[in-house]
């Protein structure tokens, strides 16, 4: 067990859970149980199907689910994060402390952990990992952690102990330590450049998992193999040792149809990625569907308030109160996509129930936008001293049917004298539109994580910084967050966080994200990390 060695150590967890997790939502597609007189058998390939291609597979920038499924999978982490509790826990680090206002923690760690090269994991190669993560390396390319605030130096104490401080209180930082953005790796892949972290480079990336990369085709194929000489799982889970599996085949499978297909035939065991419109065909075939939540920032659209169309508030009130996101979730999802009800998920850490901001009323946002003195043109949209009221959103390809939604949301902005522009996110001008306001004033995306610094990460101006803020009063809101070392107040900073948002009408939230796959009834041990991503370690094969 870890061994907080102060208060805030020991009831900062406590008191966030018991703060957030009151009304979280339970899972609406919970996982199928093993059979119980089963027991794990070992060996065999499983067939695993992916939507989209990895990017890039330098921890920090795992967050893309494609890259972090990989990356879950050959790397371990300082501490792991239970996906039921969401409490943290040990894993390479046997134990820890953190001083009062959490800007130094000392972990102590296990003495049989290695790489998968066989390369001790030791202080040196912990502080190694850590002072990437959390300062970055510009020579090589190599960004700083979304998940890592406030981060100065580490120090090896001995082979088996490691300290880290930081420069304000880092409250967050326990729990970076079990994100898939603090994957362990080797010291010698941590000299690669960013660029060799990327595509055509997977079988170099030296991890600390249960599973090595062994070959590669790009763009479309991950061989993954057992790590024989793994015996390093965390302490809690009953199963130690190598993984079940004696290998994973990981299949790029773009088109909705092959995926499902595939599955359904017995081409393939597990698929990422089953839309909504899937669902009810993997059920009635007898497969099942699992659809952990991400706990983070909702599904939602961004109102990039640097625009000039989008400047006054009243505008941005009025697009808020002009979609209708239950029937977004009602014509085009399942259960499994609750409405959003705040910028943070029901299921994430300090959410607050923000629903009166974000009420369905056409009739109120037709009275705010005549307010800013707009009026209907001979189209039916709104114009003011010769401009329409015609804005921009790209499609979203990482987002469940985002292309759908956001046409659905075009209709009914079209309602109250609005127009949108749904544009396909191709390789164009897409990479360099996005990052400009006048050219997509609204943006579609979301983040998972299991902590209250996820909110910093999506709309803090040196983080993701999706809103292309220039609001010093939301970043000193973030701030707060993520430098506040008393649990209860940090708490409390998210919520005011959220409450700004809503009152400045910055976001739309839609619906809290699952992610959703379907799996043959054989395969068993199927397992997700706190903000679900699949992980293979206890996956085995129950079929003759």
């Amino acid at each position: 067990m870890f061994r907080p060695a102060s208060r805030v150590a020991a009831g900062a967890l406590a008191v966030v859970f018991a703060v957030s997790l009151a009304g979280c939502a339970s899972n609406p597609a919970a996982a199928p149980e093993a059979s119980v007189d089963a027991d794990p058998v070992t060996g065999g390939t499983l067939t695993y199907l992916e939507h989209q291609a990895y990017t890039n597979l330098y921890p920090p920038q795992a967050g893309f689910y494609p890259n972090g499924g990989i990356v879950n999978n050959i790397t371990a982490r300082l501490t792991w994060q239970n996906p039921d509790s969401l409490e943290i826990e040990p894993w390479i680090a046997e134990d820890w402390t953190v001083n009062d206002d959490a800007t130094e923690y000392t972990f102590n760690l296990r003495a049989d952990a290695s790489f998968a090269d066989g390369t001790p994991i030791d202080a040196a190669a912990v502080a190694k990992n850590f002072d990437t993560y959390g300062l970055g390396n510009a020579e090589k390319g190599l960004t700083i952690s979304e998940a890592i605030n406030n981060y100065d130096s580490s120090e090896v104490v001995d082979d088996d102990t490691v300290t880290f401080r930081f420069k304000a209180p880092a409250p967050g930082f326990l729990q970076a330590t079990s994100t898939i953005n603090s994957g362990l790796l080797s010291p010698e892949t941590l000299d690669l450049s960013l660029e060799e972290f990327g595509a055509g480079n997977a079988v170099d990336i030296v991890g600390s998992g249960p599973f090595v990369i062994t070959e590669e085709k790009i763009g479309t194929e991950l061989t993954f193999e057992a790590r024989e000489d793994y015996d390093q799982a965390p302490p809690s889970f009953e199963h130690q040792g190598r993984a079940y599996v004696d290998a994973i085949n990981l299949l790029v499978t773009p088109e909705d149809s092959v995926r499902i297909g595939s599955l359904l035939s017995g081409q393939a065991d597990y698929i990422r990625y089953v839309q909504a419109f899937d669902e009810a065909r993997v059920e009635s075939g007898g497969f099942d569907l699992y659809a952990p939540q991400t706990r983070g920032v909702n599904n939602s659209i961004g109102l990039r308030f640097t625009n000039p169309l989008l400047s006054d508030i009243r505008v941005r009130q009025a697009l808020v109160a002009g979609v209708d996101s239950q029937e977004v979730v009602d014509t085009i999802f399942t259960a499994n996509y609750p409405r959003a009800t705040s910028a943070l998920s029901s299921s994430a850490l300090g959410y607050k129930d923000e629903s009166d901001a974000y009420a369905y009323d056409p009739e109120k946002a037709e009275e705010l936008l005549a307010d800013a003195g707009w009026e209907a043109g001979a189209d039916g949209i709104l114009e003011k001293d010769g401009e329409r009221l015609s804005l921009t959103v790209y499609e979203a390809k990482p987002q469940p049917l985002s292309k759908q939604t956001l046409e659905l949301v075009a209709q009914q902005l079209k309602k109250i004298g609005v127009e949108l522009n749904v544009k396909s996110a191709d390789g164009g001008t897409y990479a360099e539109d996005i990052k400009d306001p006048l050219k997509t004033p609204l943006y579609h995306s979301m983040v998972g994580r299991a902590d209250l610094d996820v909110i910093k990460s999506q709309y803090y101006t040196k983080n993701r910084n999706t809103l292309l803020s220039d609001d010093a009063e939301l970043d000193k809101l973030l701030e707060a967050v993520a430098s506040e070392a008393d649990p209860e107040k940090r708490v409390a900073n998210s919520q005011a966080v959220q409450d700004y948002l809503a009152e400045q009408a910055y976001v739309i939230p839609l619906f809290e994200e699952p992610q959703v796959y379907g799996a043959a009834p054989y395969v068993r041990g199927v397992e997700f990390e706190s903000v679900g991503r699949p992980s293979f370690y206890d996956v085995w094969l129950e079929k003759d």
